[in-house]
């Protein structure tokens, strides 16, 4: 058993436990389940997640997914392995369960591009306008919105309005501009981006489709058009993941964070699953803010319950109401 004090505890898990040693001969797989037993806990994790999270994990899947999983549970502990508006937006819908999450310091660059006092003023500025926010932003954001969606309900959320009622949308302009070319509409677009998707290269995913010929291009909708324009499909992660259930075809140029091949090739494991290159020397495009999150943290986090998700009362009620039009809109629409 490893023991500290809770100042100590409190500091460690600021720095998401880089200080404490674990026996390397320790099964952290059992321990996770037993802990997972002891604890009444539940292990939350998203696509991009290293692989052995995923395998740990009790659900895996999509914002939407996670969303309503997180909101469904009976379990006292929900451990979010993902990064924090993801873990901000369990508690949200759990205000009274504790939340933790692997590494406290596991953010979002889409979601950093969206400051809750220059989001205020731009709203301000434009009152005429209800604003939809892309789940992957802060809780801030989301109480300042008027309905959240994810990339698998996107569209139908979108449709949800009036053709003739103007729209914000935020923070990412790529999902925004995708949106705008699909449904028709203007809406407004917050300059907001995810560092993962935007680096993508047209040119590389052009030379990889000639060493490829036969592959299918799957892209998520956060890319950039020119990206986009390539793909022979696009979709939410869990979208390009049935796709590649369905599909024919049997390779596939995959255009969003590497770590959805895992379940792409447990799925279909006679397929062939190619991650896109960025417009860098790497060969694949990992998300550094998902990757924080390790097999050693997520036992750590499960052992201490720390770091928590703390947030404020009235911001979370706030953040709720746009979260549950969402949840409501996607049920009436079959999603």
């Amino acid at each position: 058993m490893i023991m500290h004090t809770a100042e100590k505890l409190s500091n460690l898990a600021k720095t998401g436990f880089l200080d404490i040693d674990i026996d390397p001969t320790l099964d952290l797989f059992g321990e996770i389940r037993r802990l997972k037993t002891e604890k009444n806990a539940i292990i939350l994790a998203h696509f991009y997640q290293d692989a052995d999270i995923q395998d740990i994990a009790d659900y895996i899947g999509d914002s939407l997914g996670l969303a309503r999983e997180a909101q469904q549970t009976s379990a006292d502990l929900i451990v979010f392995a993902g990064v924090h508006f993801m873990a901000e937006t369990a508690k949200i819908l759990n205000p009274t369960r504790k939340v933790v999450i692997p590494d406290l310091k596991a953010g979002c660059s889409l979601s950093d591009s969206c400051p809750p006092e220059l989001f205020a003023r731009f709203r301000a500025q434009h009152p005429e306008h209800l604003v939809i926010s892309y789940i992957n932003c802060s809780a801030a954001i989301k109480a300042l919105s008027d309905v959240i969606c994810t990339s698998s309900n996107a569209r139908s959320i979108v449709e949800s309005f009036p053709t003739d009622q103007p729209l914000i949308f935020a923070p990412d302009k790529n999902l925004g501009a995708y949106l705008n070319q699909v449904t028709g509409r203007n809406m407004l677009l917050w300059n907001g981006a995810c560092m993962v998707h935007e680096i993508f290269s047209q040119r590389k995913l052009l030379q990889l489709q000639t060493n490829f010929p036969h592959a299918e291009v799957i892209a998520h909708p956060e890319c950039e058009e020119p990206v986009l324009e390539l793909a022979h499909f696009i979709g939410s992660t869990n979208q390009l993941l049935d796709y590649t259930t369905r599909s024919g075809a049997r390779s596939f140029i995959v255009v969003t964070e590497p770590g959805i091949i895992h379940q792409m090739s447990l799925r279909s494991p006679d397929k062939t699953f190619i991650p896109a290159p960025p417009d860098n020397a790497c060969a694949c495009n990992e998300c550094p803010h998902m990757k924080l999150n390790t097999l050693e943290k997520l036992y750590l986090c499960l052992l201490y319950e720390q770091p928590e998700i703390s947030l404020d009362p009235d911001l979370m009620q706030k953040a709720y109401a746009p979260m549950q039009r969402m949840l409501d809109i996607s049920r009436s629409a079959g999603l």
